[in-house]
């Protein structure tokens, strides 16, 4: 029987409640049922403040987003806070416009570029990841931009945290991409689309994504967290957020 794969929640989600509560605001998702916290930045407590609150609520950190200057200038400041708090795999989750314009040669640049990251920080226990959007879902030789990154860095097993919601909001298929890239998968946004021309975000279980399927998916291709993340919510964030875990309890995938 497989592992059960645990769920957290991209505090991206809720960053206008961590503005006000930093603390508070990780201690209402832990009271929720969430097993753990992708952080979308780092530093607003110390580490050691940070270790000690993780482990008095008995969550773990299952990722952290670090932008592309941050890892070329100050990798060592962020594997530094992310050891002290038991966290291995760094993600970048979004890249500047003039990147993005450059086509598929900018795409194999950073992919080459975390390629070498990879090397730097695996001796240290870290993986790196590159978070989509829809933007990387331009033609490329190999597929499209998303493919043609991650073909740069499969030489040094650079991950995908695929984000299911801009899989589909590009036209592809979340399901075909997660059989695509199983095993290079570790972290998962699970994140749902409303009906409608206008593509909205909605919490999981309350849209059109296939959640039978992309669970599936993920289980055979090795995924290690499932991460709830909604950037825009008709609700309050805190109230979609638990929306999410509802939905996730009723299939029976908490512990």
């Amino acid at each position: 029987m497989m592992a059960r794969i645990p769920v957290g929640i991209q505090l991206y989600t809720v960053r206008d409640d961590l503005a006000k509560d930093y603390v508070g605001t990780i201690r209402k998702v832990a009271d929720m049922g969430y097993e753990g916290i992708e952080l979308a930045g780092f530093g607003e407590i110390s580490p050691a403040e940070m270790k000690s609150l993780l482990d008095d609520l008995g969550i773990q950190v299952a990722g952290c987003h670090a932008p592309l200057d941050q890892l070329k200038s100050d990798l060592d400041r962020v594997l530094d806070y992310q050891e002290v708090i038991g966290n291995h795999r760094i993600v970048l989750p979004w890249l500047p416009e003039d990147i993005q314009n450059k086509g598929s040669a900018g795409y194999r640049e950073v992919g080459e570029f975390l390629a070498e990251v990879s090397e730097k920080i695996s001796p240290r226990g870290f993986s790196i990841s590159y978070h989509n959007h829809s933007f990387e879902f331009v033609p490329s030789e190999e597929g499209y931009c998303l493919d043609t990154l991650l073909k740069a860095g499969e030489k040094a097993d650079v991950k995908s945290e695929l984000d299911t919601y801009w899989v589909q909001h590009s036209g592809a298929d979340p399901v075909e991409y997660i059989r695509k890239y199983a095993g290079r998968i570790e972290l998962l946004h699970i994140k749902d689309m409303g009906p409608g021309a206008d593509k909205p975000f909605a919490e999981v279980g309350s849209g059109i994504l296939d959640w039978d399927s992309i669970f599936e998916a993920a289980e055979s291709g090795g995924v290690e967290w499932y991460l709830v993340e909604q950037d825009l919510c008709e609700c309050s964030p805190l109230e979609s957020a638990k929306k999410s875990l509802e939905f996730l309890k009723g299939r029976g995938m908490l512990g």
